[in-house]
């Protein structure tokens, strides 16, 4: 996935900017980006504040680490079960 140019702040900025009455176009023209753009920005960080969206990136690398964890432990488990259903 390509890195945006800008950070989750700064699209928190350019979508304030909006609410304040600006036009769209405008908007777009000013930060050089595209109005597709602006509009997928606007329905993944619409209506947060800086803090919601960091606990939501804190949330979701916990969660990535929980499911790392549970595909080990459940890896861990098969193998066991494996090794005891063989007869010695």
């Amino acid at each position: 996935m390509k890195k945006s140019k800008f950070t989750e702040a700064q699209i928190l900025k350019v979508l304030k900017t909006q609410e304040e009455g600006k036009k769209v176009s405008e908007i777009c023209r000013e930060f050089g980006i595209s109005e597709p753009t602006f509009y997928n920005w606007k329905s993944r960080y619409g209506g947060m504040t800086l803090s919601e969206l960091q606990r939501v990136k804190e949330l979701e690398a916990e969660n990535a680490r929980l499911k790392r964890l549970v595909a080990d432990l459940s890896l861990d488990n098969q193998v066991l079960k494996e090794i005891n259903s063989k007869k010695w």
